[in-house]
């Protein structure tokens, strides 16, 4: 059976947290609502996104408001602040690291695969991802296959070992994730979660940069010690 790692997007591979932040403080404001701070947000930060609005106090029917439309108010919002978004310290080099060593690498992700497909080509790493894995269209997220089942058919199609497949996400779903499927995950902070939530969710690593990355794949065999 093969080896892979699996990286989710928003948060883990794009450095996006802040413009992230600034489409949230943009839609609270929408609604004559304050604006929070980062520590607020990652305390705060669930997906889907109507969980993270209800924590922070919106109604049910402003909820509905920011979800009509597929979410347009959000995504485009978001979108515009992260178009010149870059990758997080060491992903670069982790990549190119995989793709020497000819590893499969799998972006798993809750956003839309045509943004993603369209930063991966703007920040040159296509060649180093073999496959993207998120929802189809604003109109199917959160609609259609979870994160886990798509991953987990991906893995069973292609013939992936759980034990020599590593996930590395900035959220305790990467971890839930790697517990139902016997993967080995990383937990990386700096994205959209505490690191304290993150702790508590019991990863078998924590990571703060992808530089520290690297000594993890070392010590599974999926690159090579310098």
């Amino acid at each position: 059976m093969k080896s892979a790692v699996v990286f989710d997007w928003n948060g883990t591979l794009l450095d996006d947290a802040n413009a992230v932040l600034q489409a949230i403080n943009a839609i609270l404001s929408r609604f004559g609502r304050s604006a929070v701070d980062m520590h607020r947000l990652r305390e705060e930060f669930e997906l889907p996104l109507s969980v993270l609005f209800r924590n922070l106090d919106m109604s049910e029917d402003e909820i509905e408001v920011v979800h009509s439309n597929d979410s347009a108010i959000f995504h485009d919002a978001y979108e515009f602040l992260a178009r010149n978004a870059a990758l997080r310290k060491g992903a670069r080099n982790v990549l190119l690291a995989l793709d020497q060593r000819s590893v499969q690498t799998v972006i798993v992700s809750n956003h839309i695969i045509e943004p993603i497909r369209t930063q991966v080509r703007r920040l040159g790493i296509k060649t180093h991802v073999t496959d993207i894995l998120a929802f189809e269209s604003r109109a199917t997220q959160f609609r259609s296959m979870s994160k886990q089942e798509r991953l987990r058919l991906y893995m069973q199609a292609n013939d992936l070992s759980p034990e020599r497949t590593v996930i590395v996400g900035d959220m305790p779903v990467e971890t839930e994730i790697a517990r139902n499927l016997g993967l080995i995950n990383v937990s990386i902070t700096g994205g959209f979660v505490s690191e304290a939530r993150l702790c508590a969710a019991g990863p078998d690593y924590m990571i703060h940069d992808h530089h520290e990355l690297l000594p993890v794949l070392r010590k599974h065999c999926l690159v090579q010690s310098s």
